[in-house]
């Protein structure tokens, strides 16, 4: 094992590690856990308080349409609440967006190449990243202005691989920088990346990070972020990618959780999870109106 696998904490591991202090996403596990600990309204509430909100919390313990562009998905998916604004989460272990995590400050956001729609090859090595083919659209709006499109708006996203190990962080993936890109939404406020359906590893439910920033260059630059969260992916398309070959373990750790039990998702989910069409055999589409309150 090399001395840069060893600052990589055992994997698979909870979302939820020991962060950078002044990040609100990244404030180490004993905020995790109390915020965990909290109700639906009161974990909403807390967040939207920001880093005082999480220093109450622990102090005292008294904080206490757009649609998915098209039809409903086959599972049911509704792709987004209308003209929602999407909870803020946790950026998790593996952002590698400049902030530290997992022991490790990388930032993937100022590499040449980072800002691209198709996130299956390695910048670094070439190495492509195998699985179910996944198209994820989208849709950024400003819920305070009727929720008209965020031209302009750029969103980083990143997830694991089909056997649930993230790039840059993981044992035998830590030289490759896969699964992770940057767009910009054009007029109708639209991000689109080409990607590959994420892996099931235990303890969480299928899912991809995402961050928005007010531009471009401020995405690259990794400051200015304006939202962090997650997109929860529909169970029925979850099954049919895990029934198909290269995804390991997934269909057993699915079975071994669920969307209510969640650590992320648990406390509600209904503007997060994605609208899916499409098949295994053929490519997934995943789609999400992601609301945000910004000033008219």
């Amino acid at each position: 094992m090399t001395d840069q696998e060893r600052l990589i904490l055992p994997y698979p591991t909870d979302e939820h590690d020991d962060h950078d202090p002044d990040d609100l996403n990244n404030l180490g596990l004993q905020a995790d856990a109390a915020m965990l600990g909290r109700s639906v309204m009161d974990r909403r509430r807390v967040l939207g308080l920001g880093v005082a909100g999480v220093g109450a919390l622990l102090g005292t313990g008294l904080l206490g349409d757009l649609g998915a562009f098209g039809a409903r998905a086959q599972s049911g998916a509704a792709g987004g609440a209308a003209c929602t604004v999407i909870p803020p989460e946790t950026a998790g272990p593996y952002p590698a967006d400049g902030s530290v995590a997992s022991g490790q400050a990388l930032n993937v956001l100022t590499r040449s190449g980072i800002v691209r729609s198709d996130l299956r090859r390695s910048l670094g090595t070439g190495a492509v990243a195998a699985g179910v083919p996944l198209t994820l659209r989208l849709k950024l709006v400003n819920v305070n202005s009727r929720c008209a499109p965020l031209a302009g708006y750029a969103v980083y996203v990143w997830h694991c691989t089909a056997d649930g190990q993230y790039s840059l962080y993981s044992p035998g993936v830590v030289g490759e920088d896969y699964l992770r890109g940057v767009q910009a939404a054009g007029p109708d406020g639209v991000v689109t990346f080409r990607t590959v359906f994420p892996g099931c590893y235990a303890g969480r439910w299928p899912h991809v990070h995402f961050e928005v920033y007010p531009t471009l260059g401020s995405a690259t630059a990794a400051r200015n972020r304006v939202q962090t969260s997650q997109l929860a992916l529909p169970e029925a398309a979850c099954r049919a990618a895990y029934a198909t070959a290269g995804y390991g373990p997934s269909a057993r750790n699915l079975s071994g959780t669920s969307l209510t039990r969640d650590m992320v998702f648990r406390d509600g989910y209904a503007s997060q999870l994605a609208a899916l069409t499409g098949s295994a055999g053929q490519g997934f589409t995943a789609a999400l109106t992601v609301g945000l309150a910004l000033a008219r």
